[in-house]
């Protein structure tokens, strides 16, 4: 009698599925090789009509896994078989080709072969490995199924007839009744035994073969199972571990078996497409009572024995493709370096840049490069042909005709570097103190202080990267009103100033000391600064690679704040740890995995030095003490106002008259010896 052939399962993997890997590979397993399962299905075999020769042809005998393969509570598609099976990930190419896959696909088949002869379930008869190696760079996934079955020996034979339609076995009403049965049973139902009596048709789970056919003579005895495949010759590959249990657990009466192939998903009304055949053991079997050898590597598209690749770059959205791409290096952080890098906390932050020029030129590149998301810039100036060497976001061209709005044209420049980024520009003047408001722009300067509050408000971090000590000003009260955190990066020419604003004073924790502001540490309240000055003062005087470095820092500052458990509330480093002592960084006592949570650093780029300095808030600030805060909450725009067209106002509003009168009194007590200085001439 001819040999039962079996069609071998084939590999249907949705893409969805390498993009759950991707996250998978990099979120959780990350340098882990550990195995891991994961969930697959099948269905019942399909099969197409060639339309120029009219002939049926079979489709493959596929097992599928998808996006949700990885999911515990894993649930098959309607209509399919759940399978389980075992994963592993391997970290580099030479690992994935230097396995020892024998020992892996052994481990496997004893894993199947130890749940028949000790549950007698049939859970594990369709399960499978999947090996893979992940090129996260490429978008390739090098990867190999098996689907262990095992070798029976004689090999089954298949009766004179061979495999013929069911309906010469089955009438179409036990067909129905078979179908009707199989979708109403409570669990999906990958095996199942049917028997024939005077009662008509009925099913029950493998499991319960011993007492299902206990008063069934063999004639009406059938072992039936879901298959996958449509040719209609050999049955499918579940049907091979399907005989062995049968063999494994009932050896005296399964020397021959009536085998029913289950194809018919939908209820037929004339063609069934399910098989029936009767199979024949073939003689004793040869195993001895051992476990049997088993196969199941799956070829390639070649026909041989070896892995396949999936490149999915070429038909990827290259936006896609960007998206995943982006925050690669910062992941890779947490693999080995920073496994408690709050990643997220980065890339939510909202941040708004007051300022579009080299500074903020080189802060919006290096936020990106941290994976922030949402980056808005302000400006009130245009790209003239001094920029582009010095600020990274414009080009020549952004220079011509006048030049593009600043604003608008760096947050084109960063859709272009990145289209996944929401960044936006606004052409904006910041009033500042001590350039008083003509009576005709009055209505324009409060849309625009409307306009920059409403920008605050929307935004988490507020970088101040302007040109002069007063533009500062505004955003300063504006940010300490709103609990906004604010940073401020200021240039000389080969020194720099980063810093971050402190916490309001009201929202200080008790017995907790409050930062300083911009403005703390300085007693001559913002004013004009702007007029009358040399060319080299209306420019931006520095050494080309301070701005770059300057803008890393103040960027690099507000990752630091962020991953510290108080926020905006960090204190400053104790002035005992040295910044340079690599031990001290790493030390818990600074709070954030980033190590040093700065309050100021000073840099000296002639002396290739850093300061770190604690400034204390000072409660008669102009920026942000508790009497200005709460004048503008009150007062809103007619008090900035105010500051803008008196010069006098903020030092009366704050008290800092009154330190003036009292430093010239001190000034006026002191008896100055006269002689003295006489003698000096």
């Amino acid at each position: 009698m001819p040999i039962v052939q079996f069609t071998p399962f084939s590999s249907l993997i949705q893409p969805a599925f390498w993009h759950e890997l991707t996250n998978l590979k990099i979120d959780v397993l990350r340098l882990s090789d550990d195995a891991l399962p994961v969930s697959g299905s099948y269905s019942t075999g399909r099969s197409v009509v060639d339309r120029e020769s009219g002939n049926e042809i079979a489709l493959g005998c596929n097992l599928s896994v998808g996006s949700e393969s990885f999911d515990k509570d894993y649930k098959a598609p309607a209509g399919s078989i759940p399978v389980s099976g075992t994963f592993k990930n391997f970290n580099t190419i030479e690992d994935f080709k230097a396995a020892d896959k024998t020992a892996l696909f052994n481990q496997e088949a004893e894993k199947i072969w130890d749940h028949i002869l000790k549950t007698r379930n049939t859970a594990l008869l369709s399960h499978f490995l999947l090996i893979t190696y992940a090129d996260l760079k490429k978008y390739k996934y090098y990867y190999w199924f098996a689907f262990p079955a095992f070798v029976s020996k004689p090999a089954w034979e298949i009766a004179e007839d061979g495999w013929r339609d069911a309906t010469d076995q089955f009438s179409s009403e036990a067909l129905s009744s078979i179908h009707t049965q199989f979708h109403s049973h409570p669990s999906p139902l990958p095996f199942f035994l049917v028997r024939s009596d005077s009662n008509g048709t009925s099913i029950a789970p493998v499991e319960s073969y011993a007492t299902f056919f206990e008063s069934t003579p063999p004639s009406s005895q059938t072992i039936a199972f879901v298959d996958p495949s449509a040719n209609p010759t050999n049955p499918g590959w579940p049907l091979r571990n399907l005989l062995a249990y049968l063999r494994a657990l009932y050896p005296e009466t399964t020397s021959t078996v009536r085998v029913l192939c289950w194809r018919d998903a939908e209820l037929h009304q004339s063609t069934w497409k399910s098989r029936f055949g009767v199979l024949e053991a073939g003689g004793v079997s040869s195993n001895g009572g051992g476990r049997p050898s088993a196969v199941g590597w799956e070829k390639n598209p070649q026909g041989k024995l070896g892995p396949r690749v999936a490149d999915l770059a070429p038909m990827m959205d290259p936006t896609m493709l960007a998206n995943q791409a982006v925050d690669l290096n910062l992941k890779l952080m947490r693999w080995r370096i920073l496994p408690a890098l709050d990643l997220e906390k980065i890339s939510s932050t909202k941040c708004l840049l007051l300022g579009a020029g080299t500074l903020g030129c080189y802060v919006a590149r290096t936020l990106m490069g941290w994976g922030v998301r949402t980056i808005t810039f302000v400006d009130s100036s245009h790209v003239s042909f001094s920029n582009p060497v010095r600020q990274p976001l414009f080009e020549f061209e952004d220079c011509l005709h006048g030049g593009k709005p600043k604003a608008a044209c760096a947050a084109d420049r960063l859709k272009k570097v990145y289209p996944g980024i929401n960044a936006t520009g606004h052409m904006l003047s910041i009033p500042m103190p001590g350039h008083p408001v003509p009576s005709a722009s009055v209505a324009q300067t409060k849309a625009d202080v409307e306009k920059l509050e409403a920008l605050i408000a929307e935004h988490d971090a507020i970088f101040l990267l302007m040109d002069s000590r007063e533009s500062r000003w505004l955003p300063t009260v504006i940010g300490a009103a709103k609990g906004k955190i604010v940073l401020n990066a200021a240039l000389g020419f080969d020194t720099f100033l980063v810093m971050r604003h402190g916490a309001r004073g009201s929202s200080v924790p008790a017995g907790g000391s409050r930062l300083g502001c911009y403005y703390c540490n300085d007693i001559v309240a913002p004013s004009d600064s702007l007029t009358d000055r040399t060319l080299d003062q209306q420019c931006t005087v520095t050494r080309p690679g301070l701005a770059p470095i300057a803008a890393s820092t103040t960027v690099e500052l507000l990752a630091s704040l962020l991953q510290h458990p108080d926020g905006i509330h960090a204190p400053a480093p104790p002035i005992n740890v040295d910044p340079r002592n690599d031990a001290s960084q790493s030390d818990d006592s600074t709070g954030s995995v980033l190590g040093l949570v700065p309050h100021q650093l000073r840099g000296f780029l002639a002396q290739f030095r850093n300061m770190h300095i604690v400034g204390a808030a000072y409660d008669r600030c102009t920026g942000c003490s508790e009497t200005v805060l709460q004048t503008y909450e009150k007062e809103g725009f007619e008090m900035m106002l105010k500051a803008f067209n008196d010069p006098k106002y903020l030092p009366a509003l704050t008290g800092l008259d009154k330190l003036y009168d009292e430093g010239e009194a001190a000034l006026e007590s002191v008896d100055w010896d006269e002689e003295d200085g006489d003698e000096d001439f």
